[in-house]
């Protein structure tokens, strides 16, 4: 994998004189394959913008990462100004989620896409991992994201005529009545008389 080291670029810090306190610079964000990361419970994300996506993708199969563990999408309606993207990164609405994993080395990675809200949509990933046509399905249904070259974006939870999609955060929600016959009653409560 091709990681930029921010240190190795980073001159030491002077030294402190007199008690003056000295803080280091600012490193810069590691790059994997020119894309920036940040790290979260451990765990290193990388944050590709949708033009870097599926050359990133491809990069990262190639450095040994050959599962897809899933595919899911985030609505961050709610949250406009979240703060846990590294500089450069413009949040927006909608991010879709990939964890994959490398047997060989035993390294977990996430990746973090931004989507916008006018065009939602993303290459499919299933000609490289063919076990992500329902995880990209079930984001297209709940979230309305589209993955082109997808072989099937259909609804997989919903039925085909539903209208919207029921995870988006402006999302209508709506009730069902419980209906009971007149005639039902209630058994009695264990230890009544």
């Amino acid at each position: 994998m091709t990681v930029a080291d921010p240190a190795a670029s980073v001159p030491d810090a002077p030294a402190a004189e007199d008690g003056d306190e000295v803080t280091a610079a600012p490193r810069p964000p590691v790059l994997v394959h020119g894309c920036p990361t940040s790290e979260s419970r451990g765990q290193l994300v990388v944050h590709p913008s949708r033009e870097q996506y599926l050359d990133l993708i491809r990069h990262l199969l190639d450095d040994g990462y050959d599962q897809c563990l899933d595919v899911f999408g985030v609505d961050y309606l709610l949250h406009p100004g979240r703060t846990t993207l590294p500089e450069g990164v413009v949040p927006e609405r909608f991010e879709v989620v990939l964890l994959l994993i490398n047997h060989r080395d035993r390294t977990r990675l996430r990746v973090r896409v931004q989507v916008p809200e006018d065009e939602p949509t993303l290459p499919s990933l299933f000609t490289l991992w063919p076990g992500t046509e329902a995880p990209e399905r079930e984001t297209y249904d709940m979230f309305g994201i589209e993955f082109t070259d997808h072989p099937d974006l259909t609804r997989i939870l919903m039925p085909e005529d539903w209208v919207g999609h029921p995870l988006r955060k402006d999302y209508s929600v709506g009730a069902i009545p419980v209906q009971f016959s007149e005639d039902h009653t209630a058994p009695p409560p264990a230890g009544a008389r």
